[in-house]
């Protein structure tokens, strides 16, 4: 079990990997956006969007897995010692506020970027090639940026609010 992180905090292993996961994300994103708006290479966009994609799914689901059922919750991570927790009390309820925050982007994201995807998938040609779906395609794809953007900025204040406070 992965119990320990890698980050110097008393996290868990799964929870350094994806804030690390958060934070290498959005370069990645934004080169992609790159390649697709400058170079307009939109086979290479497509392909980091479905690499994104399929490793963020990857990454949440072992996240999820390891932090509701290996640990019990993340509370139990970051109170491992029951006899002296780390969080009470307000500091508690301020990390929990955090993490409220940070669910609305969460839990938005892959729903927005399955969409983005899905329809993309469907409505572009192979090779992809600019039509009359790329207007709400460029729509979705922004707002899933901004989207991943607030996951990551607010998935790193919950991390530091709830290990490094």
């Amino acid at each position: 079990m992965m119990t320990h992180g890698f980050l110097g905090y008393d996290a868990s292993f799964m929870l350094d990997f994806v804030v690390s996961a958060l934070v290498l994300i959005v370069p990645v994103l934004l080169y992609s956006i790159y390649v697709v708006k400058f170079r307009r290479d939109f086979i290479l966009h497509r392909n980091l969007q479905l690499a994104l994609g399929m490793t963020l799914l990857v990454a949440v689901a072992a996240f999820e897995i390891d932090t509701q059922w290996i640990h019990g919750g993340w509370e139990k991570i970051v109170n491992k010692n029951p006899d002296a927790p780390r969080l009470t009390g307000t500091a508690l309820d301020h990390v929990r506020t955090v993490l409220r925050i940070h669910l609305v982007f969460a839990v938005s994201t892959p729903i927005l970027w399955a969409v983005t995807i899905v329809l993309a998938l469907i409505r572009f040609p192979q090779p992809p090639v600019p039509n009359p779906h790329s207007r709400l395609h460029r729509t979705l794809g922004w707002l899933s940026v901004v989207d991943i953007v607030a996951t990551s900025v607010t998935g790193l204040w919950f991390y530091f609010a709830a290990f490094a406070g």
